[in-house]
């Protein structure tokens, strides 16, 4: 039987990253987590959020995969890549994007269609005081990989100009 992809609430999706993933914790929040099952078992999960980093792009037109896990079942990666991709196409997104560290191969990315930009960061993320923000994560640099469904417009038009929403408010 061939690994199938369904939707996910995120309360399943980060139990099933506390028990398998090698090196993050549970995440925050997402847009939308789907999960993969082979023989009625779930062998993986994918949670797709707002972009992590400040300059890693508007969350409006930018999703990205902050958690992917699997138990190893074969194609379950790649499964949930391509489908994490579709998804965001169809939400309107124009680019969906991942970070893996630089010591993985991404063979998963590149059989789901995604592109290697190259490396990306590393190293530890701090307060305004020096403070260390999270000792959890790997600290090696890492690759972004993505996927792009059209040119990322200048501004995004929000859905109420501020006159309206004043107007609505008053």
């Amino acid at each position: 039987m061939s690994v199938v992809v369904r939707p996910c609430e995120l309360v399943d999706a980060n139990a099933f990253v506390s028990m398998h993933h090698r090196h993050h914790k549970p995440a925050q929040g997402h847009r939308f987590s789907l999960s993969a099952w082979d023989e009625g078992r779930m062998c993986g999960v994918a949670i797709v959020g707002r972009p992590v980093a400040r300059l890693a792009g508007s969350p409006v037109e930018v999703a990205e995969v902050t958690r992917l896990c699997t138990d190893g079942t074969p194609n379950a990666c790649s499964a949930l890549y391509g489908a994490c991709a579709r998804v965001a196409r169809e939400m309107g997104f124009a680019r969906i994007q991942t970070y893996i560290l630089d010591s993985e191969n991404g063979a998963s990315l590149r059989a789901s269609g995604w592109i290697n930009e190259g490396t990306a960061g590393g190293g530890q993320w701090q307060h305004t005081d020096g403070r260390p923000r999270r000792t959890d994560q790997p600290t090696e640099t890492k690759q972004r990989w993505t996927r792009t469904f059209r040119a990322i417009e200048s501004r995004v038009v929000p859905p109420f100009e501020t006159e309206q929403i004043q107007a609505v408010l008053l």
